[in-house]
């Protein structure tokens, strides 16, 4: 292999930069305060790495080397807790009625989105 490309250098890089990103942070978002109702997202992470190298000759007798490495993740939703004076409530994303429930337990959220989405 050439001097340029090393598997166990990408593969380590992959994980540092992997590690950095997936922090408790991702997995437990951060509060959003509406009011008197503080709002904790709660996060799904799934990801995927790989890493791979290699060298040949060809039947001309050229040789050569070459690698990649790859991530690729997905972040989605999955529930939040709502925290409402002394009423704490974890309101699932997927199944239904969640978010309607989000929004009858805390109807100036609608508002707040509206506010946040008109001055971007």
């Amino acid at each position: 292999m050439s001097d340029n490309f090393s598997t166990s250098e990408n593969i380590n890089s992959l994980f540092e930069k992997l590690e950095s990103f997936l922090k408790s942070k991702t997995v437990v978002g951060e509060p959003l305060q509406v009011g008197e109702t503080t709002i904790i997202p709660f996060i799904d992470i799934s990801f995927g790495l790989g890493a791979g190298g290699g060298g040949g000759t060809d039947d001309k007798g050229m040789g050569g080397t070459g690698g990649g490495a790859g991530t690729g993740a997905k972040i989605a939703a999955s529930a939040i807790l709502v925290i409402k004076g002394d009423q704490v409530e974890l309101l699932p994303i997927k199944k239904a009625g969640g978010l309607e429930k989000l929004i009858d337990m805390v109807p100036e959220l609608v508002e707040k989105v509206k506010d946040h989405k008109c001055c971007e």
